[in-house]
């Protein structure tokens, strides 16, 4: 038996242990394994619950609705809106704490509805090198993280998700659109609806792993180094300024560094800016 297998019995494991259970599934590479798994092993005694909220892409939302129709998977619904509290609307650096224990409080309420008491979620071993403070706040609330009990890096899950025949085994991975924006900005529900459409349109053009980050009036484009220059042809250049400029940015800039995740935290870490007013003169 191999290693990934032997993860694999492990998870499984993991989850009849629970008896009932709820995935919170976003959609994402992750949690539909999780979900896919958790249906496969526990049958009508798993549900996959969705946050809708204001900051999860529409995209990633109708995937989580698709998959599971996909694979007769019990999905539940919620409303969380977590752009109330004062510290994810304000985009404070605790907001991915804040904002993940409203919404995974949210799904704690529907899950005590449906009568379950344990809820997991699809964090895995890659997820702990890297600046989750969201992690923290699962913590507290008790969620269990089974995927990453059984071992599993990202890897591991793109792996075994080829394995099963699932659809997602290659998908990029997304994030809260709320991490397009530098701290200290305010964040609306109508500025999340921004973004999301100006990645949708660059989606459609055919670049896979992307973001637009937002500085005010500007967008600035994030895109795997490799796509650079098929961004900068003339056709797909002029597309995508017209795009954006039509959807409110007023100037439309790319970011030569390439893609790559939390480049919002950049700042944070090397404390460029404290630096820079340091040494001004």
């Amino acid at each position: 038996m191999s290693t990934l297998q032997k993860k694999y019995r492990l998870l499984q494991d993991l989850l009849r242990s629970y008896g009932k259970v709820v995935i919170a599934y976003s959609g994402g590479v992750d949690s539909s394994l999780l979900s896919y798994v958790a249906h496969e092993t526990l049958g009508d005694n798993a549900v996959s619950l969705t946050a809708d909220a204001p900051v999860v892409p529409r995209s990633e939302f109708a995937d989580s609705q698709a998959f599971c129709k996909r694979y007769s998977i019990r999905q539940v619904i919620c409303h969380p809106n977590p752009i109330m509290m004062e510290e994810v609307r304000f985009n404070a650096p605790i907001r991915c704490y804040v904002c993940k224990k409203v919404i995974f409080g949210s799904l704690l309420e529907e899950a005590a509805k449906l009568g379950v008491e344990t809820i997991a979620d699809g964090s895995n071993l890659d997820d702990l090198g890297d600046y989750r403070p969201g992690l923290k706040a699962l913590e507290e609330l008790q969620v269990k993280s089974p995927l990453r009990e059984a071992g599993f890096t990202k890897a591991d899950i793109r792996a075994l998700s080829r394995e099963l025949g699932l659809p997602t085994w290659n998908k990029q991975s997304n994030a809260c659109l709320a991490t397009r924006f530098p701290y200290g900005t305010e964040i609306t529900a109508e500025k999340l609806s921004l973004v999301d459409k100006a990645e949708s349109a660059l989606s459609g053009m055919g670049f896979t792993q992307l973001r637009v980050r937002v500085h005010n009036d500007i967008a600035r484009i994030e895109v795997p180094a490799e796509q650079i220059e098929t961004l900068l042809r003339d056709e797909n250049r002029t597309s995508i300024v017209d795009a954006l400029k039509e959807l409110g940015f007023a100037y439309v800039t790319l970011d030569l560094a390439g893609y790559r995740t939390g480049s919002m935290n950049e700042k944070t870490r090397h404390g460029a800016f404290q630096r820079i007013g340091r040494n001004s003169r």
